[in-house]
């Protein structure tokens, strides 16, 4: 019982940061609706796609190396400073390059007009990269309240520049034409400040960790590293076949998405909505903080499948209250989501299934990261990503930015369910199979339930919703009398 007290407390402090920050960064998403066209919001979108695959690269599986050996090692420190001297070498190696070939880089993504964009997000890239193992050292050594502080104060610089370089900034200039504030804005960057705001909000990350990182011993332990890259290779695979799974999409989209229908408004529809959904990945972010170090510093006591059990059905209530949460009264969501961009909200649903399968993929992923099968483990991974970009391929220009929707839905289901039966090949845990499906659909049942109530008024549709909620949580609370 008290190694799921402990997982449910760090899940509850990761997850208060990653829900405030997340909540107060899910703010940005209308706001930039109201500043941004559609087209602009793609520009958004499709950068910061090519940013979370680069990430993946950039850190090459060395975050969860770095939880597998040092947890196990008896010298951990050593491991820490190698895990970070590595980071550092290859981040600066990234970033240099970049102040020499932005221009040519902006060509190739078709940004001819903004090689500045590209430099600042390789800058920005490197420096998340750099602080990716001092953010794992602190959630190794169980210090979910600095980590914690550390991120929502990253997120409320990102959202504090924003407000001052989009809002306030064009507001003194209207009304001061002469201010000394244009020699620190120009209305021509436009989008560009999303990037700037990034770039000071990271920056401020940091020099928050240089404490973390100025405590490494300079050990830098070069058969540690060629283990922990042979570990981290099967990782990074899975990665980034993940993101490809994830957000090829928003690449892709530009490309596949035929010239007279505006495949960047498309994109831009699509990501604002995508953003929108977003609180699924809070949850799955918040438990993957904690789960990761939890179920490395378990595995080999007999009992522990059976808790990884339990925590995969909790897990799954946890997601599909969050799905009936949100789809009970999507139309709230109206509120805040600009009319230019609401034709997108039918993706919703879709979206918070496909966030709901990858978190649960991760979940089973114990499996090969406790076996050391990585390299099996990315092959799945592969396997989802060929899917997905096949079915992108096939349905983008059919179908727009929903056969998107319809990809990503599909591709995660596929490698959930052939990483739970491989799971339980190599590392079977009792998963409470036939009650987690019934979970799902009880969830479906009351999801169709609640469209059909949507021709009715107002209050009366809430208050049915409302009552079809109450009943999935009566579910929770019951299951938790039943082992």
């Amino acid at each position: 019982m008290n190694s799921y007290k402990k997982l449910a407390g760090d899940t509850v402090i990761y997850g208060m940061s990653s829900i405030v920050g997340r909540i107060l960064n899910w703010c940005l998403a209308p706001y930039y609706m109201v500043i941004f066209a559609p087209e602009d919001f793609g520009i958004m979108t499709n950068l910061y796609q090519y940013v979370a695959f680069l990430m993946i690269l950039l850190t090459y599986g060395m975050e969860t190396s770095f939880f597998r050996y040092a947890s196990k090692s008896d010298e951990p420190d050593k491991v820490y400073s190698t895990a970070v001297i590595s980071l550092f070498s290859t981040s600066v190696l990234f970033v240099i390059p970049f102040f020499f070939i932005s221009d040519f880089v902006a060509r190739i993504l078709e940004y001819p007009g903004h090689p500045e964009y590209i430099l600042w997000l390789a800058i920005i890239l490197g420096i998340d990269a750099l602080t990716a193992i001092p953010f794992a050292q602190l959630r190794l050594k169980n210090r979910p309240v600095r980590f914690a502080t550390i991120k929502i104060i990253n997120i409320a610089f990102n959202i504090a520049f924003n407000l001052f370089f989009l809002s306030l900034c064009p507001y003194l200039l209207k009304n001061n034409p002469e201010s000394i504030v244009k020699l620190i804005y120009s209305p021509e960057i436009g989008v560009g400040y999303v990037f700037i705001a990034n770039l000071l909000a990271s920056l401020s990350t940091l020099v928050l960790l240089l404490p973390e990182m100025l405590k490494i011993s300079f050990q830098f332990d070069q058969k540690q590293l060629k283990v922990m890259l042979t570990y981290g290779g099967g990782i990074l695979v899975v990665g980034l076949a993940g993101m490809v799974s994830q957000g090829i999409d928003k690449i892709l989209i530009p490309f596949l998405v035929p010239e007279n229908q505006n495949p960047m408004q498309q994109l831009g529809i699509y990501g604002g909505n995508f953003k929108v959904a977003i609180l699924m990945n809070v949850f799955i972010q918040a438990f993957r903080y904690a789960f990761e170090p939890f179920f490395f510093s378990h595995g080999s006591k007999k009992n522990d499948p059976k808790i990884y059990a339990v925590i995969m059905k909790y897990f799954v209530i946890f997601g599909l209250l969050i799905f009936l949460g949100m789809m009970l009264y999507v139309d709230l969501l109206k509120l805040i989501i600009q009319k230019d961009y609401q034709e997108g909200m039918k993706a919703i649903p879709l979206i918070l299934l496909a966030n709901l399968f990858f978190g649960i993929y991760f979940t089973l992923s114990l499996w090969y990261k406790l076996t050391d099968k990585t390299k099996l483990g990315a092959y799945v991974a592969i396997f989802g990503a060929v899917i997905t970009v096949l079915l992108n391929v096939l349905l983008i220009p059919v179908m727009g930015y929903m056969g998107s929707a319809i990809s990503t839905f599909l591709g995660f289901l596929i490698m959930m369910v052939v990483s739970y039966f491989l799971g339980q090949k190599y590392y079977p845990v009792p998963y409470p199979l036939k009650r987690i499906l019934t979970y799902f659909l009880i969830a479906g049942i009351i999801y169709l339930i609640s469209i059909y109530t949507n021709t009715f008024i107002s209050v009366l549709k809430y208050i049915i919703n409302t009552f079809l909620l109450l009943i999935f949580f009566y579910l929770f609370l019951c299951s938790k009398t039943v082992s």
